[in-house]
């Protein structure tokens, strides 16, 4: 789990790398067709077997896990890696609370809310577009959360997934394919969206089934929110971006909510 949360931000942050010379489009197609042929090659998935009924909400998926992740990649090129991730996160927060009645869960969202409001607070440098970005990006999450169990309901294995990620990745043939032509790549920025590719979906991906075939899920769950710390991090120490006394306060009372939320809820 460490390696798997570790991995996913250092994958983003050698994308960030990469934006001045092609842009998050172009990090972002590279990166759905390295996860295509990862998650193709691992579910092998009978396409031609798949009923209408089953293609309906994998071409859902496919659309929100493509626009999660340009949406995740624009706004951490305008409001940095620790700031977006930490946004982002809201998402999985909300699919934990929705419906939920309980005092704990509601000091949840109050917590949250408050810390993003500390975050989004106006200032001289304030970025609405990217804010909003990573908030489109957290509702993406969200829905990419609600299919997956749909999917899963209606296809056995990695199915679903792969597939996906197979449509996902031809979405992004045409404006990647222009992209990549219009402003061609250095060797180094394409090594790093590359990297960005393997680092953050491939490396995650064999990671997260190792692990949870070793934890329950409740544990692997709450785990996986302090992923928004490694964000600031890395951000900090790779990217040079730097966040005030208030914002890491903020980002430790969202993670703190999403942890118990998503750990009680899971309980439940």
């Amino acid at each position: 789990m460490l390696g798997s949360g570790l991995s996913n931000q250092v994958g983003a942050s050698l994308a960030a790398l990469a934006f001045p010379v092609i842009g998050p489009v172009g990090v972002v197609a590279v990166r759905q067709w390295v996860a295509a042929a990862v998650l193709l090659a691992a579910g092998r998935p009978r396409l031609r077997a798949f009923t209408a009924a089953q293609w309906r909400p994998v071409l859902g998926l496919a659309v929100v896990f493509a626009t999660m992740n340009l949406t995740l990649y624009t706004a951490i090129d305008r409001i940095g890696l620790g700031l977006a991730v930490t946004l982002e996160f809201l998402g999985p927060l909300g699919v934990a609370l929705a419906g939920s009645r309980r005092r704990t869960d509601l000091g949840c969202a109050l917590a949250a809310a408050a810390g993003v409001v500390v975050l989004t607070r106006p200032r001289a440098g304030t970025d609405y577009l990217g804010i909003g970005l990573a908030l489109v990006a957290a509702c993406c999450w969200a829905a990419y959360i609600l299919l997956n169990r749909t999917v899963g309901a209606r296809l056995p294995g990695l199915a679903g997934s792969a597939a996906a990620a197979g449509v996902s990745g031809l979405l992004y043939v045409p404006v990647g394919v222009a992209v990549l032509v219009l402003h061609p790549p250095t060797a180094l920025a394409l090594l790093g969206a590359l990297a960005a590719g393997v680092l953050s979906s491939a490396v995650p991906f064999l990671a997260d089934l190792l692990a949870l075939r070793r934890v329950p899920a409740r544990s692997f769950g709450v785990f996986m929110s302090v992923n928004p710390v490694y964000a600031a991090l890395i951000g900090l120490l790779v990217l040079g971006q730097r966040l005030d006394a208030a914002s890491w306060a903020a980002i430790a009372v969202i993670v703190t909510a999403n942890a118990v939320a998503i750990g009680t809820s899971a309980r439940r």
